[in-house]
């Protein structure tokens, strides 16, 4: 049974957001990207209780811009998907989970050494140049069932 119920266009989708925000870190890099935007899915709490689907997590928009800098910018993201990426994108939804994103809803590149916490949330940990966050604890118990 998949992580959350997705399409085909879904997997493109993810596979360029993985491909646009990750392509530098490598296969385990985009598994992280895409591991954050399914937990984002499964997440009824914080942010992300009004998205249920990949494209609700992918085009949200808070504070005024797009919650993804690849949307943002543009960059590798309007490329099309290649297989390659389809094939991360599918096991993320499938069943991919691992440490420093298994429940992370949050992710960034500091350009620095992580900080202990981001808007709040602490730090899960870091893959190479992005620094993964999770909920704080009682605050999201729905991303780590999921």
């Amino acid at each position: 049974m998949p992580r959350t119920n997705y399409r085909s266009s879904d997997v493109d989708l993810m596979a360029r957001m993985m491909r646009a925000e990750a392509e530098g870190e490598g296969k385990l890099g985009m598994l992280m990207v895409g591991n954050v935007i399914v937990n984002r899915v499964i997440a009824d709490c914080l942010d992300f209780k009004q998205v249920r689907t990949i494209p609700q997590v992918i085009f949200q928009v808070q504070g005024g811009n797009y919650s993804f800098e690849a949307v943002q910018k543009g960059n590798v993201f309007y490329q099309r998907a290649r297989e390659s990426e389809r094939r991360l994108a599918r096991k993320t939804l499938e069943h991919w989970r691992e440490h420093p994103s298994k429940f992370a809803l949050w992710y960034f590149n500091p350009y620095a050494p992580c900080p202990p916490t981001w808007y709040g949330q602490p730090h899960s940990g870091q893959f190479k140049q992005h620094c993964y966050y999770e909920p704080k604890a009682n605050t999201c118990d729905s991303v780590y069932r999921g």
